[in-house]
């Protein structure tokens, strides 16, 4: 009696010790993960570049003294310089300028986008993988149907119905982008829900919506971050192509892809004006894909 007594004054003991160091773990991991992307130089530069771009897309008056609207004919067309970086677009405007204007509303679109594929994609792929069966069924069969369209060909089709504009742009890039989410999710519900722990939760008398968050969610979040950084480059592609139609925001505002579409009649004469920009846009996608290409490296 006095032995059982003991052990039972001793237990809450243990399990405060284990509960003080448990936390540990995870945070360990992470300053370990941190520690190995900052010894690789690739990672930092575009780490740095991605920074920049989003400071520019928050903040654009602070990397440019020039308006971006203001026009001078007198300065059209001039090349690159000190002066203009990017040169000056066929009624004097500063392409620099522009150009970080063009930030504010393609970034800000694409992180629209990616919120709603993330949310959508996840609370899809959450409900496919837990609950399995028909509802698993129906989901999936309804992400085949979205990929089997081309992105840009659905996008096209949401953009027309909803009217042009930025923010129609990025709902119709973010539909376009759910189902990979929805499936990317759904695969690591399915991995972990079978793990030993989940297991042991469920046996030990823990409920499956505790079980959700403490353990499928945290532990099927590393994939969908890489997918969410990869697919953040795929968005800003499909932003600058339907802006470059014209289904983006109206002139005489910037957009990525107005700005390379406004300089294909200077290719021959004055060709920075949309190689410039073109070249910006295919920096941020290539650093966005090494980052991503990074981030997976560390997961596996």
């Amino acid at each position: 009696m006095t032995l059982s007594l003991s052990r039972d004054l001793e237990a809450p003991e243990e399990d405060e010790l284990a509960a003080d160091t448990e936390p540990t773990g995870r945070r360990a991991a992470l300053w370990s993960a941190l520690r190995t992307l900052a010894r690789r130089p690739g990672f930092l530069l575009s780490a740095l570049f991605l920074l920049f771009v989003l400071a520019s897309a928050f903040v654009p008056q602070l990397f440019s003294g020039y308006d971006p609207y203001a026009t001078a004919p007198k300065d059209r067309l001039l090349p690159p310089s000190a002066a203009h970086p990017f040169g000056t677009d066929d009624i004097g405007r500063d392409l620099w300028s522009r150009m970080l204007s063009g930030s504010e509303l393609t970034i800000k679109a694409t992180l629209i986008a990616l919120a709603i594929a993330i949310v959508a994609g996840l609370v899809l792929g959450v409900v496919s993988g837990f609950f399995g069966g028909f509802t698993d069924s129906l989901i999936m069969r309804f992400s085949d149907v979205l990929l089997a369209i081309p992105g840009l060909l659905l996008a096209l089709a949401i953009v027309t119905a909803l009217g042009f504009g930025t923010i129609p742009v990025a709902v119709a890039v973010g539909v376009g982008i759910v189902p990979g989410f929805a499936r990317t999710t759904r695969a690591e519900v399915l991995r972990v829900r079978t793990l030993p722990y989940v297991e042991a939760a469920r046996t030990g008398g823990a409920s499956w919506p505790r079980i959700l968050v403490r353990h499928l969610l945290p532990n099927s979040w590393g994939p969908v971050a890489v997918l969410a950084v990869l697919d953040a480059g795929v968005a800003i592609i499909a932003i600058a192509s339907l802006s470059f139609l014209g289904f983006g925001a109206a002139p005489p505002a910037a957009e990525w892809g107005s700005l390379i579409s406004a300089g294909r009649k200077f290719m021959i004469t004055a060709p920075w004006v949309s190689l410039l920009p073109g070249l910006f846009v295919a920096a941020t996608v290539l650093t966005l894909n090494h980052v991503s290409k990074t981030l997976q490296e560390l997961e596996r």
